[in-house]
């Protein structure tokens, strides 16, 4: 049995073409269904719903041999993983957005940065928020949150975000401004590393077909 482990909305919708190349069909609509695995038309290839934050940590342990999650969420699991279990074979250009610093539109950045301000950050990004600003020589205070970042400084409890942006239409509605662009993010194909071995005859096909898909989607 081959398991992927997916999460609802954008990564599904946006994988669904490149497993399709591989003559995989899911049979069911997340959005509809409320089961947690979804069948395909073949036999021995199932889908699995998780949260995006759990794909690489179901894949790693061996809960699915495969996965699909955003670099954002790759890094910060190895961030807290204490070997690499995980292996990338593809980036697939998909579910695409930027990871950002954004701030309220009256907050001067830059000449807190000049001054060297200790900044109260949210993010639930918390490993790539302070490796980016330890490279600026930056103290920040982090806090975690995991949701509705942009709340954070409206009421004061921090001074910026760091968060994933795409059209940058939620920060406008909040007043907020993007000052700084971290990186960019896709979303990555991962694989355990055991299955690659020991599956590999029917594992390789499906990575190709996903491989020559994502290429041609780019």
């Amino acid at each position: 049995m081959i398991t992927l482990a997916l999460s609802k909305g954008r990564i599904f919708e946006e994988t669904l073409p490149l497993i399709q190349a591989a003559g995989i069909e899911v049979s069911e609509d997340p959005e509809r269904s409320r089961k947690l695995i979804l069948g395909t038309n073949m036999p021995d290839v199932r889908v699995v719903l998780v949260r995006a934050t759990d794909v690489p940590t179901y894949v790693a342990q061996g809960g699915a041999d495969l996965g699909v999650c955003g670099l954002d969420t790759l890094i910060e699991h190895q961030a807290e993983s204490a070997s690499d279990d995980l292996f990338q074979p593809i980036d697939l250009d998909i579910a695409k957005c930027r990871m950002s610093v954004a701030v309220p539109a009256d907050f001067d950045y830059a000449q807190a940065v000049r001054r060297g301000a200790r900044l109260k950050v949210a993010t639930k990004y918390t490993h790539m928020a302070r490796a980016f600003f330890a490279t600026k020589g930056m103290h920040v205070d982090l806090i975690k949150l995991y949701g509705s970042m942009e709340l954070a400084p409206l009421i004061g409890l921090a001074d910026a975000i760091v968060d994933l942006v795409s059209t940058g239409n939620t920060l406008k509605a909040n007043r907020l401004v993007e000052v700084e662009h971290i990186m960019d993010i896709s979303a990555r194909l991962v694989v355990n590393p055991a299955s690659l071995k020991l599956k590999c005859a029917r594992l390789q096909p499906l990575l190709d077909a996903m491989a020559a898909k994502a290429g041609a989607i780019a």
